[in-house]
């Protein structure tokens, strides 16, 4: 069996469930925009499937999924050099998701972190799409031959499991159809934590909104935020390791790096033994340079939904014309007759 070459392409999905933060934007959509690069294929999906394996209010999906795409646009993502659209505008990754749930193992599926997290004890009244989130995830990277996925450190444990189908479906059907894709992990602020607590996660469901910053909020409303966010009384140190147990201080010096482009450890040399009464005036003009442009723009296409419908229809169309082709082979090689008609 002779290697494939297979074209570099990037895949990579955000759920649409609303309340885009600055952890999204630095953790995904500024790397995104990164990738799009003319040697590199690059794909992004807002993947509504996915959202609905917890209850979702249909206005509500379908505002958070427009208003997703809004984001993806407003940061810089082009859809005229990247695919843009939404799941289940292209079938094939539910056509192919069955096909992985046949290759793919109840105890694989068992020892998923999210799993154990969301379902918790309360297991058999979760849903059977929560338990295959999985399968489909690895349906949505393979089904266009990915080689490259952006990954925050969450999501590593699905991506091990989309090379594990991949790696079993390919040994089953003795073919190299698959490609094995490679993580893509990297950037200072890949894991943005909230501005109250720097040992958890900015997330949109912490109950207070100074928590985090909302890629909806203006510019007034994230110099505050940043003004207000939780520090301690010690300068800032000249070296990385003097971040060690402050984890307020080294999220705010990750965001600086992350938004400025730089290393932490360039922001320490520039900010070393300086007080946060110095340093978070600098930082909240830094974000507000960088984010209150993106808000405004994400407001102004937020008027023009017809626009937003018409870019979701145009890339599901571009994506189809990837997607049919390997999912009639996939077809083909499982043994499905007449995988060739239509």
């Amino acid at each position: 069996m002779t290697e494939t070459q297979f074209t570099p392409r990037v895949f990579s999905g955000i759920q649409p469930s609303g309340n885009l933060h600055l952890g999204n934007y630095l953790g995904a959509l500024k790397r995104f925009v990164d990738m799009q690069q003319p040697d590199m294929e690059t794909i992004y999906c807002m993947v509504d499937l996915h959202a609905i394996t917890v209850w979702q209010d249909p206005k509500e999906l379908a505002h958070s999924t427009r208003e997703l795409c809004a984001g993806f646009i407003a940061a810089g993502l082009d859809p005229e050099k990247s695919i843009l659209f939404n799941q289940s505008q292209v079938p094939e990754h539910a056509q192919l998701a069955w096909i992985f749930n046949c290759v793919a193992r109840m105890g694989w599926m068992q020892r998923m972190t999210q799993w154990k997290d969301k379902a918790g004890k309360n297991q058999q009244n979760a849903s059977l799409g929560l338990f295959a989130y999985p399968s489909l995830m690895a349906a949505d990277i393979l089904i266009y031959h990915a080689t490259h996925v952006p990954v925050g450190d969450d999501q590593k444990q699905h991506l091990e499991l989309t090379r594990d189908i991949a790696i079993k479906f390919n040994h089953d059907y003795g073919v190299d159809f698959f490609p094995i894709t490679e993580p893509v992990i990297e950037g200072a602020a890949t894991r943005v934590m909230s501005l109250r607590d720097g040992s958890k996660k900015m997330s949109k469901s912490d109950p207070s909104d100074m928590s985090r910053i909302n890629m909806t909020d203006d510019a007034d409303t994230i110099a505050k935020k940043i003004r207000k966010a939780k520090t301690d009384p010690e300068a800032l140190p000249s070296e990385l390791d003097g971040l060690d147990e402050r984890p307020e201080a080294r999220n705010l010096v990750n965001i600086y790096a992350a938004l400025s482009d730089q290393t932490a450890e360039q922001v320490l040399t520039e900010f070393g033994g300086k007080q946060f009464g110095e340093f978070k005036p600098m930082l909240a003009e830094l974000a507000v340079s960088k984010l209150s442009p993106i808000s405004s723009e994400m407001a102004r296409l937020m008027g023009e939904e017809a626009e937003i419908d018409r870019i979701l229809a145009k890339g599901a169309e571009k994506a189809r014309a990837i997607a049919t082709p390997i999912l009639q082979q996939t077809y083909e090689i499982v043994g499905m007759v007449g995988a060739k008609q239509g």
